[in-house]
C-alpha cells in the first residue's frame, strides 16, 4: 500500500511532509537531494566570484578586450582589420633634389603601428636576428633611468594598444601568472602568449625581446640627460612650474630593440646624445642639430609626429648594421658598380616610416620605425615613378649636402640603377 502522504512521482522528486518520510527515504534519495543543495550553494558563490572580479577589474579600467590608460590618448578601433589582405604601405619620400631637414608632419595617434600581410614572416625573421646578434639588437644603459619609460611603452602597447587597434591579430586574458593575477596578450598570429603587465621581476631587456618579438617595429628610448648636480631640498614637485632650463636639455639613448639597423651598429651608439649619434651623417651638426636638440626637449605628451626616409641597398638584408653596408663614411674607398654587377633580384629601395613621441608618466621618448624593402622591378613598373627615382639619385649630389650622395653610397650603385630605371 502506498504511502499517502508522498506524492506519486519518481524516487528523487518526491517532496517531504513529516520528518518520517523523510526517514522512511533511501540513502540514494537523500543523497540527491544533497548534491542539489550543494550545486546550487557552488552556483550561487560562482556568480558572485564572477561578479567580484569583473568589478575589480572593471575599477582598473579592464574591459576584458583592453586595459584603460586614460593618459594615452585614445585608440581608434579596427573589428574589420585583415592583417593577410592588407598590403604594406607605399613610401615615396625621395624628392628631386636632396635638402637635409626634419620634414615632420603630424601622426595620428592611432595609427602609431603598422601592420601588414609581411607580419608573420617579418616577426619570425626578427626572432632570428635576436638570437643571432645579441647585445646590438637589445640593450640596455642605465637601467634605472630607462625602466620607467620602457614599462610605460611595453604595457600600452600590449595591454591597450595592441589587443584595441588590431583585435584579429591580439587577445588579452587575465589570468594566473608568477605573483598572481595579470593580464597576458595571446598573439593570435604566432600563438605566443606574453605578459601584458610588468612585474617587478622582470628585466628590462626582457621586455625589449618581447616587443622584438610582437611587433614588427624597432624602438629606441631616449631619455633627458641628469643635472651632474641637484639639490635634493629643492627637488620639484608637481604644483612647480615646468623648468626653462628643460628646454636646453640633450637627449641620451638610454635602451633598444632594433633589428633593421641601416649602415649603423646600435651598440655603438648607447649612452650617446642626439649629436653624437650622428656624427657620421653629413650637414647634421651644421644643419639640423641645433633644431633636432630642441624639437626633443620640447616634444609635447600627445603630440606625436612621423617622417619618411629612403635610399638604395643592394642586398636584401633587412638587418645591415655596420661600415659596408648602407652607408659610407669619409675615408671609405668604393668602387663604381658595372652594370652587370647589378643584381635585381637583390636591390632595393628602402625606406623607414619613423615615429617620435612622448610617454605621459616617465616622460621618456620613443623614437620607432618600421622599415620597408620595395623592389626595384615594382618602382619601374610604375608609370614615371622610375624616372623621378632615377632623378632623386642625382639631386643627392644637387642638393644642400652633396656629400649625402657618397654617404649613402650612391658611387657605388648610383649610375647602376639610374640606367635600369630608364631602361
Amino acid at each position: 500500500m502506498k504511502n499517502p502522504n508522498l506524492y506519486e512521482r519518481p524516487t528523487f522528486f518526491w517532496k517531504w511532509r513529516t520528518l518520517e518520510d523523510w526517514k522512511m527515504a533511501t540513502s540514494f534519495t537523500k543523497a540527491n537531494y544533497t548534491n542539489i543543495i550543494m550545486l546550487l550553494v557552488f552556483i550561487f558563490i560562482a556568480i558572485r566570484q564572477v561578479k567580484a572580479k569583473q568589478k575589480e577589474a572593471a575599477k582598473h579600467g579592464y574591459e576584458h578586450r583592453y586595459i584603460k590608460r586614460d593618459e594615452f590618448p585614445t585608440v581608434e578601433e579596427q573589428p574589420d582589420f585583415e592583417w593577410e589582405k592588407t598590403e604594406p604601405i607605399k613610401l615615396r619620400p625621395f624628392k628631386p633634389k636632396y635638402h637635409l631637414t626634419m620634414a615632420l608632419e603630424n601622426l595620428i595617434p592611432s595609427e602609431l603601428l603598422q601592420m601588414d600581410k609581411t607580419y608573420r614572416d617579418r616577426i619570425a625573421l626578427r626572432r632570428d636576428t635576436m638570437a643571432k646578434h645579441g647585445t646590438h639588437v637589445v640593450a640596455v644603459n642605465d637601467d634605472y633611468i630607462i625602466r620607467p619609460a620602457v614599462v610605460e611603452h611595453y604595457e600600452f602597447l600590449m595591454g591597450t594598444y595592441l589587443p584595441l587597434r588590431f583585435p584579429k591579430m591580439f587577445k588579452l586574458h587575465e589570468t594566473d601568472y608568477e605573483m598572481g593575477k595579470t593580464f597576458m596578450l595571446e598573439n593570435l598570429v604566432t600563438g605566443a602568449i606574453f605578459p601584458a603587465n610588468v612585474s617587478a621581476s622582470t628585466p628590462t631587456t626582457r621586455l625589449l625581446e618581447t616587443l622584438g618579438r610582437t611587433i614588427d617595429e624597432d624602438f629606441l628610448f631616449l631619455h633627458a640627460e641628469e643635472d651632474e648636480e641637484q639639490d635634493d631640498s629643492k627637488s620639484s614637485t608637481p604644483s612647480e612650474k615646468p623648468n626653462p632650463k628643460d628646454d636646453d636639455k640633450k637627449y641620451i639613448l638610454q635602451a633598444y630593440v632594433v633589428c633593421c639597423p641601416s649602415g649603423f651598429d646600435p651598440a655603438e651608439k648607447l649612452g650617446k646624445r642626439l649629436s653624437a649619434i650622428h656624427t657620421p651623417v653629413p650637414g647634421y651638426e651644421a644643419k639640423i642639430s641645433g633644431s633636432m636638440d630642441r624639437f626633443f626637449a620640447r616634444l609635447e605628451v600627445g603630440k606625436y609626429v612621423k617622417r619618411a626616409n629612403w635610399s638604395i641597398q643592394t642586398h636584401d638584408n633587412l638587418y645591415a648594421a655596420g661600415p659596408g653596408t648602407n652607408h659610407a663614411h669619409e675615408g671609405d674607398v668604393v668602387e663604381e658598380m658595372a652594370d652587370e654587377e647589378l643584381d635585381l633580384d637583390k636591390t632595393f629601395m628602402r625606406c623607414e616610416r619613423q615615429t617620435l613621441h612622448r610617454l605621459p608618466k616617465s616622460k621618456g621618448l620613443v623614437f620607432a620605425f618600421k622599415t620597408y624593402l620595395y623592389p626595384i622591378r615594382e618602382i619601374k613598373e610604375v608609370d614615371g615613378l622610375g624616372e623621378e627615382l632615377a632623378q632623386a639619385v642625382d639631386g643627392l649630389k644637387e642638393g644642400s649636402v652633396p656629400a649625402m650622395h657618397f654617404y649613402k653610397r650612391g658611387a657605388v650603385w648610383g649610375e647602376a640603377v639610374k640606367k635600369y630605371l630608364r631602361s
